[in-house]
């Protein structure tokens, strides 16, 4: 007997439960198991409650349909949740005799054994979760007809444990909707709008009793029209996803095998001012209230207002000798490339406080737009946020996404201890008016006038630091200024923008501070100011990484103990007292 690891089990999930569909397998899981002892395991036997089977062939080898048989340990405890034991699962095929022959999956049923209408199936180890049983590998029998039908009954035993049974059912013959590809144009521009003509055929053997019509569309595309049988929601704003809407449209009416249907009225699709890159999902399903509540996924919807969404058909012909069967070809989905920019706009802040205090500060960005940025298909991060540490002070707090690297940008193995320079990376979208906002606090070590450390935000890859789709790359940089002269907005935003307002021409930073067309990647440049040694004049956070970090700021180093003690007791009152005479005038 082949012992199974947590690793072939998860393997095992990722096979079968692929094919019947996660959503479909943890839904029909079987009924609910009966009160058990506290301290005694209840697994639950799941998988399709339907699979339809290709019609026996008039020559050749019949065509096999995969029934994917599920195991649930519902415990949550990772660790301590599984069952050590030995377990055995009993196949009842008599049910489908002279419908339907059965075969397993060697590779992922590698312990399962036939004799007549009964197999089992030997394995040890079910750990928490959603996990793969066996394959059953289903073909029509000979002499079966098309929509003979019977079912499957699976029981599971174990000392110390108990099963809920499950019964799933087979057909012969049934439909088989197959989605065809659309010739989008998909290279865009802005306000462009193309037709999509949705066309379907069913080349099953049985006509399909409604069909469910499933639209998904990034954040840069729309379908203006809201039909009345369809509902439609949107990703919730607050998650890091694609901000795609998504259309359930359940059409009535019998579609029958061996015809081709499009839509009575074409749909518009249009790229709107905010398009990059964009993907466009249709899928065609039979319909059904399991069908719909699967696509749900929990998620709240909302019907639409309009006309009612219509089929008609287009053609017909020979229906196929194949039913669903096939789901892998009810769904296209296309990529859209539009012309369009996003302007990225850094922020810092202008900070104060005396020596051994704490200050808290808030840099980022913003995307002011139009266009939102999605790596849709990579999943890649969009940026990167760029902070040199202002000289003289030490990163106490930082965001969790924040990580730690040498004052030349390089990988820093300390992630503990304070650091002359972060990097924070984005998610792989940044919505059109969103951006990142990266809350840090300093300890001011040193009693310094107007020290400064850059924030910029840039490419993901240091050595390519451009922003391929934004056209100010000036705005990039903004500075945290710590004891300065009140030149912030009100908002405490420094930026090098200016007004933050996305003008592209940066305003005069403070003396000493990095160009960002030299150093777009955030990295002070060297200068005379620049310290080796650990010297407490020259060194961000007394990292001591790569030497001392380039003064980014005009910087008077106070020697006399006396002068540091009185330049500490004034400075707040001083740049509160020039913050509010800007105001004034």
């Amino acid at each position: 007997m082949t012992l199974c690891s947590p690793r072939t089990v998860l393997h095992r999930a990722a096979g079968s439960l692929a094919a019947a569909g996660l959503l479909a397998a943890a839904s029909l899981a079987g009924a609910a198991a009966p009160a058990q002892a506290a301290d005694t395991p209840v697994f639950t036997l799941g998988g399709p409650a339907d699979t339809a089977l290709h019609p026996y062939p008039k020559s050749g080898r019949p065509k096999a349909s995969t029934v994917g048989i599920s195991l649930n340990n519902p415990s949550e405890d990772e660790e301590n949740g599984g069952f050590g034991g030995y377990f055995t699962l009993t196949f009842d095929l008599s049910g489908v005799a002279g419908v339907a022959d059965v075969k397993f999956d060697g590779e992922s049923s590698p312990d399962c054994e036939i004799t007549g209408t009964k197999a089992v199936c030997e394995d040890w180890g079910i750990w928490p979760g959603l996990q793969g049983a066996a394959d059953l590998l289903v073909t029509a029998a000979d002499g079966s007809e098309n929509g003979d039908s019977g079912t499957i009954t699976v029981t599971g035993e174990a000392e110390g444990a108990t099963f809920t049974p499950f019964t799933t059912r087979v057909t012969v013959g049934g439909p088989d909707l197959v989605m065809e590809r659309l010739p989008f144009r998909t290279e865009l521009a802005p306000g462009e709008k193309q037709q999509a003509p949705i066309t379907f055929a069913n080349r099953g053997t049985r006509d399909a009793d409604g069909v469910l019509l499933t639209l998904r569309y990034s954040r840069g595309l729309d379908i203006p029209q809201r039909y009345s049988n369809c509902e439609y929601t949107v990703d919730d704003p607050g998650q890091p996803d694609f901000g795609s809407t998504t259309a359930l449209c359940s059409v009535e009416g019998a579609f029958e095998a061996g015809a081709t249907y499009t839509l009575a009225t074409p749909l518009t699709l249009e790229a709107t001012e905010r398009a990059y890159y964009d993907t466009f999902l249709y899928r065609i399903q039979e319909d059904s209230a399991a069908q719909r509540a699967a696509q749900r996924a929990g998620a709240a919807f909302e019907r639409g207002t309009g006309g009612v969404l219509k089929a008609v058909p287009v053609k017909k012909g020979a229906a196929v000798s194949s039913a669903d069967l096939n789901p892998y070809d009810n769904q296209q989905d296309v990529d859209f490339r539009t012309k369009n920019t996003a302007d990225f706009v850094a922020y810092g802040d202008d900070v104060a406080g005396p020596e051994g205090s704490t200050v808290k500060a808030d840099i980022g960005f913003r995307n002011e737009g139009p266009a939102w940025i999605g790596h849709i298909r990579s999943g890649e991060d969009v940026a990167t946020v760029d902070f040199t540490v202002p000289q003289g002070t030490s990163v106490t707090s930082k965001p969790e996404r924040c990580r730690a690297v040498k004052a030349d940008g390089s990988y820093r193995e300390d992630q503990k201890s304070p650091a002359p320079r972060y990097v924070c990376n984005t998610s792989m979208t940044v919505r059109d008016g969103a951006g990142l906002d990266l809350p840090f606090e300093l300890r001011v070590d040193k009693a310094m006038v107007g020290a400064s450390g850059t924030v910029t935000v840039r490419n993901t890859w240091l050595q390519n630091p451009k922003l391929p789709f934004d056209p100010k790359p000036g705005n990039n940089t903004a500075y945290l200024v710590l004891n300065g002269e009140g030149g912030g907005s009100d908002s405490g935003g420094v930026t090098a923008g200016g007004d933050g307002g996305g003008s592209g021409e940066p305003s005069t930073p403070p003396t000493s501070a990095p160009d960002p067309e030299k150093s777009p990647s955030g990295t002070a440049s060297p200068s005379a100011s620049t310290t080796s040694g650990g010297s407490s004049a020259g060194t961000a956070g007394g990292s001591g990484d790569g030497g001392g970090l380039a003064s980014t700021g005009s910087v008077a180093l106070i020697a006399s103990g006396t002068a540091a003690a009185a330049l500490a007791a004034g400075l707040v009152l001083f740049t509160a007292a020039r913050r509010r005479a800007a105001r004034q005038s």
